[in-house]
């Protein structure tokens, strides 16, 4: 490979066939009940070699020095995090594949950085809420989910792919993955979460897109919202 190859090539392209989950049996990874699926391709959805860099706003701008993550909302104890303090939270590795509203999947991710549960455990999440707000750094922007996907055990705030830091573009310094929900519902550059009693739609819910976003369920995933009305 030559030089320019090598300054060109896609650190986070895939080659080759993805691995499968008895591969990490037995280790200290967490393996997403989804990669073990025969077909691990939900309806109506295209693997993908590259990571696809969507967003709505465009990656914002922030300062890593006053990066702060909040929990609040129906919690016992509200809680704010450094970066630093963030990542030094009980590190997990969670085997998972991605898939994006737009038709496409990225199969074959080892995710690593805080589980969902920890930081939900240290707040003390109270038995009322029924729901999470995920806010970010993107101006505001949010997506909402049910509780129990959120505390799934798959489910980590994520700080790198395949063992590199995610960068700005993918949602780094920190984003959310929740493997079981279509990719929106992973915030990218995340910087709390509220939980709630009583759902509220977030960013792109508000402009249509399923409330819940189960690309398993139905014969093409929960992609909008008027699919609710035909279940």
């Amino acid at each position: 490979m030559s030089f320019l190859d090598r300054l060109m090539k896609d650190p986070f392209r895939q080659e080759g066939e993805p691995r499968r989950a008895e591969e990490f049996e037995g280790g200290d990874v967490i393996i997403s009940p989804d990669t073990r699926r025969e077909r691990r391709l939900p309806p109506g959805q295209t693997r993908t070699r590259k990571w696809p860099v969507l967003d709505a706003h465009g990656t914002p701008q922030f300062d890593l020095e006053n990066w702060q993550f909040e929990v609040g909302g129906l919690v016992e104890r509200p809680l704010r995090w450094s970066l630093d303090e963030f990542m030094q939270l009980p590190a997990v590795k969670v085997y998972a594949d991605f898939h994006c509203v737009t038709r496409w999947s990225r199969l074959d991710n080892l995710w690593g950085g805080v589980s969902t549960r920890t930081v939900a455990e240290l707040a003390g999440v109270r038995p009322e809420a029924k729901f999470v707000v995920a806010e970010a750094l993107d101006y505001g922007w949010t997506t909402n989910l049910p509780v129990e996907y959120f505390l799934a055990e798959d489910s980590l705030f994520a700080w790198t792919n395949d063992g590199q830091p995610i960068p700005p573009e993918h949602g780094g310094p920190v984003r959310l993955i929740v493997p079981r929900l279509y990719a929106w519902k992973s915030a990218k550059w995340v910087r709390g979460v509220r939980f709630l009693a009583e759902d509220e739609a977030g960013f792109w819910e508000e402009g249509g897109y399923h409330m819940r976003g189960n690309p398993w369920n139905g014969q093409d995933g929960e992609r909008f919202r008027y699919q609710s009305e035909e279940e």
